[in-house]
């Protein structure tokens, strides 16, 4: 990541998508489930690989299924969705493939109105970029509970991959 800091400027965010990379640890965080179920206590429900409702923004209910195939499917078109959301909120804004991965890896997890009122997005939009890396590290609750409360049982991977994207987004600075 480091490198890339060096070889290549920040890019527009009209003109960057969510790498195949950030794809993937998408994939490998949200893990993979046929039926739906409720992840942590106080979600929603989610199938596939974390998707909480549909394309055409029907919500997933308890009793779906999906295949593996399909799963893929909906998580690369729900990705689509919010990379042009994520986008359009930030006009005129340059940041490198990672630290978009990062950012639209985060709308999909915590939505886009968390999106689109944090102070992350505040701190790009005045290219405060280390300020808004280090602000991932505020969403850490689930349902009122501190995630980063050390060895808790309800929550620990919303933290987990908090810290997670907050180094990939520091090794790009």
């Amino acid at each position: 990541m480091q490198q890339l800091k060096h070889t290549a400027a920040r890019l527009t965010v009209a003109a960057l998508t969510v790498t195949a990379a950030g794809f993937g640890a998408w994939q490998a965080s949200e893990g993979y489930t046929a039926q739906a179920v409720i992840p942590t206590k106080g979600d929603v429900p989610t199938i596939g690989h974390g998707s909480t409702r549909y394309e055409d923004g029907t919500r997933v209910k308890m009793g779906d299924t999906i295949t593996p195939e399909r799963a893929e499917i909906l998580a690369r078109n729900l990705m689509r969705q919010d990379e042009k959301r994520v986008a359009a909120s930030l006009p005129g804004v340059k940041l490198y493939p990672v630290e978009f991965d990062q950012y639209v890896d985060f709308t999909g997890q915590f939505g886009y109105g968390n999106w689109h009122g944090s102070s992350m997005r505040r701190h790009l939009l005045a290219s405060n970029y280390v300020a808004a890396c280090n602000a991932l590290l505020r969403y850490r609750f689930s349902a009122g509970f501190d995630c980063s409360t050390p060895g808790n049982k309800v929550c620990g991977g919303v933290w987990t991959r908090q810290l997670k994207r907050h180094a990939a987004c520091m090794g790009a600075q």
